[in-house]
């Protein structure tokens, strides 16, 4: 495999750039080529969840049509990456062009995943010695199955302490338009949530999802803590490239 498809998402692209570009230059440091192609948009999770099911088939045609070679398609967010593999065969089924759309299923990866379950990936921790703690996004975690990947890269950085989350499986109280829905039940979860972080005495947060790491960042600066929030990748990219 000399080459990959990179989709940035819509939070990476407005929130976390950094976090986009980190991932692709993972993907470069373990010899790959990638390729962003322009006009990527929402995946159409939004309509999807919120029973927009003709809408959502709209938007994710329009993402299909922009890989159209038998290559990986890499994404930074287990969120986005677990409705392009899962959810678009459901989205689908019954339509003509179901088979194209369950094939390009097929090719869709999470960032995390795709470096140790295919590229098995070695990383040589090049930073600073520092405690972090991480959050298992619901999407990544119960769509993917997404469990020892993200923990194995960060185990491989012999300056990094991970700290478990003691409440580490349980929503952060994001879920796209649920905060929005029900914006107590969420205020509720995410102030759980960042008090779990708190107490680890970590001084990073990590996630693979920017909707979970801009929703426990809020409550966080609410509450003026200390603790920051990190994509994954970004971390990743910082501590294992010279500068």
């Amino acid at each position: 495999m000399k080459k990959v498809y990179f989709y940035g998402t819509c939070l990476v692209d407005l929130f976390f750039p950094d976090a986009g570009m980190a991932g692709i230059q993972l993907l470069r440091q373990a010899g790959l080529e990638v390729v962003f192609p322009e006009g990527q948009t929402c995946c159409g999770q939004p309509a999807y969840n919120c029973g927009y099911w003709e809408e959502a088939r709209a938007v994710a045609r329009a993402q299909v049509a922009l890989f159209p070679d038998d290559l990986p398609v890499i994404l930074p967010s287990g969120s986005c990456a677990g409705m392009m593999k899962v959810h678009y065969p459901e989205l689908f089924h019954g339509e003509p062009d179901e088979s194209q759309v369950r094939a390009f299923s097929g090719r869709v990866y999470e960032l995390t995943q795709f470096l140790v379950d295919v590229l098995h990936v070695q990383l040589k921790d090049l930073g600073a010695p520092v405690k972090v703690t991480w959050h298992s996004s619901c999407h990544a975690l119960r769509d993917l199955g997404l469990k020892v990947e993200p923990q194995s890269l960060l185990g491989q950085l012999e300056n990094v302490e991970v700290a478990p989350l003691a409440r580490e499986y349980e929503c952060c109280g994001f879920g796209g338009t649920f905060s929005v829905r029900q914006p107590e039940i969420s205020g509720a979860m995410v102030c759980d949530k960042s008090a779990d972080a708190e107490a680890t005495g970590a001084s990073v947060l990590l996630s693979t999802d920017g909707g979970c790491l801009l929703n426990v960042n809020g409550a966080l600066e609410a509450k003026q803590s200390q603790l920051r929030v990190q994509h994954i990748a970004e971390f990743l990219w910082e501590r294992t490239h010279a500068r």
